[in-house]
């Protein structure tokens, strides 16, 4: 993973809904970090860094350097608040790892080969995206930023599971292993609603004069 990301925090000791509202309003953002064999620690970070790493989407899966009072720690984030309708970051959750952990997360797919594949470039068939993101259980060292999908062999109707994605070595999708009703879709290739009118409309022109004549 070629991307480092860093952020600095200052360990807190004011806890409660007063507290971190009066850091929203200093433009912070209240956060905590566990895990790692350790207590949990309250964390305040400055917003427009968070916001400013949050526009990377490898952030979200990657391994991150918190310096917490100075002191470089790794974590993952695990999970995120925002205001509803705000631009304004309201919570961060931060797992302590290190290289021989084991962890599960969330990470996202890149599609590749759409255009080429034949159910768009021959029929005219749309790319239906069923997931945008996969779960993960890998080594904290093996975690990759993103899976990549290749669509290129696709035609109409067919689709790639989650047992046809090619995963990075010591990566594994949990639930696999356990029965085909956790191998989900990922991605499909349809046709067009008109298209498929087009396509029944003959039919249903064929039909007409049988039922007619049953009628006589």
């Amino acid at each position: 993973m070629s991307t480092n990301f860093e952020l600095n925090a200052e360990s807190r000791t004011d806890m409660g809904k007063g507290a971190s509202r009066r850091l929203r309003r200093e433009n912070k953002v209240p956060g905590i970090m566990y895990g790692g064999g350790t207590g949990p620690t309250a964390l305040t970070f400055i917003h427009k860094d968070v916001a400013k790493s949050l526009e990377n989407e490898a952030f979200y899966s990657h391994i991150l350097t918190i310096h917490v009072d100075g002191k470089p720690e790794k974590a993952v984030l695990k999970d995120l608040h925002r205001h509803p309708y705000k631009p304004i970051i309201m919570h961060m959750d931060l797992q302590r790892v290190n290289e021989t952990d084991k962890i599960h997360m969330h990470v996202p797919l890149h599609f590749k080969g759409e255009d080429i594949a034949p159910g768009v470039k021959l029929r005219g068939g749309i790319v239906n995206h069923l997931m945008n993101s996969i779960d993960v259980y890998c080594l904290a060292k093996d975690l990759p930023e993103y899976v990549e999908v290749d669509v290129s062999p696709l035609n109409v109707g067919e689709s790639l599971h989650l047992s046809d994605l090619t995963l990075p070595a010591g990566v594994e999708i949990p639930g696999l292993e356990t029965g085909s009703e956790h191998d989900l879709p990922v991605v499909a290739i349809v046709l067009p609603r008109a298209a498929v009118e087009a396509e029944e409309a003959p039919a249903a022109e064929a039909a007409q004069p049988e039922a007619g004549k049953a009628g006589e």
